[in-house]
């Protein structure tokens, strides 16, 4: 079995088009066979081995086709990821319109990210990464576009408590710094184009998992010496004045944890118990504060759009 390691050219793509080819993946990984077109977006679940061992005596009775439950060699679920298959779709085809039912603004960054003949040319990757939240923000649902909006809520119901969230998956060194400074620079120079559109905003949250990367994002603030948006060339010059406009707010996010107010230092975790129930039942405006004539916690502030 041909394995990553052993390819001789394990390279089909050029990093700044669209994948073209895609090699097969078998038991073990790619199998050397590159296949015409892009590979479909799957997800490889672990299965705990107990269900392994129940799927193994399942597979020798005959059963219907099931391609969400197809367990392989591996002992892994491979599961087609849909949602993001049809969207990709509708953004290639979005894309080789010409971004149709975007602003002016937009249709400007849109091409200049996309122009071959750039010194720093952006990645495809971090291109279709911004144009994917683009066009949920801006064509989806508009013009015949389907509504994937809709789809994504319904995700956002089961899994995240209605909070309304996008994520872009990017692998380890493909540039999410440079797709974050993308997107604040689409959102900054619409909202000073357009102050009343509510699909725009000038005011950012960024949360880190560490001072040290913490650090490292303020290439995102436009005030920056080495700031991304003039080192990558992400705005034109005649937009770069909107970015003054932007409020970006980067923290860790130890700043969200529950702190125990001074009052409570230091009081056994037994009588805490004792106090749970009573503390519940005050508002959530007050739930963060003990006893309720103590002061109030230490307020936290985040940017958001």
């Amino acid at each position: 079995m041909t394995t990553a390691a052993s390819l001789e050219n394990p390279i089909l793509n050029s990093p700044y088009e669209p994948p073209g080819e895609h090699f097969v993946l078998g038991p073990s990984g790619p199998t050397g066979e590159a296949r015409v077109g892009r590979r479909p977006s799957e997800s490889f679940i672990p299965v705990p081995v107990g269900r392994r061992r129940r799927a193994g005596a399942a597979r020798a009775q005959p059963q219907p086709e099931q391609h969400a439950l197809d367990f392989d060699v591996t002992g892994e679920r491979r599961e087609v990821n849909s949602l993001i298959n049809d969207v990709r779709a509708r953004v290639d085809r979005w894309r080789a319109y010409g971004y149709p039912g975007v602003t002016p603004v937009t249709r400007k960054l849109l091409q200049h990210w996309a122009d071959p003949t750039r010194e720093d040319r952006v990645l495809f990757c971090q291109r279709e990464a911004a144009e994917t939240a683009i066009y949920l923000a801006e064509a989806a649902g508009r013009r015949g576009e389907p509504d994937f909006r809709t789809r994504v809520d319904a995700e956002n119901r089961t899994h995240n408590e209605g909070l309304p969230r996008v994520g872009l998956k990017m692998a380890t060194g493909s540039g999410k710094t440079i797709v974050m400074a993308m997107l604040i620079a689409w959102q900054t120079a619409n909202k000073a184009f357009s102050p009343r559109d509510a699909r725009f905003t000038n005011r950012f949250l960024v949360v880190t998992p560490g001072i040290t990367i913490r650090d490292r994002l303020r290439v995102l603030l436009p005030a920056d010496s080495a700031n991304y948006y003039r080192e990558r060339d992400l705005v034109p010059p005649d937009l770069w004045p909107t970015l003054a406009d932007a409020s970006i707010y980067i923290t860790n996010f130890h700043t969200f944890l529950l702190r125990d107010a001074k009052e409570i230092r230091g009081v056994a975790g037994n009588t805490r118990k004792c106090w749970a129930p009573a503390r519940s039942s005050w508002p959530a405006t007050r739930a963060s504060t003990w006893p309720p004539s103590g002061p109030s916690g230490a307020s936290r502030c985040c940017w958001y759009g």
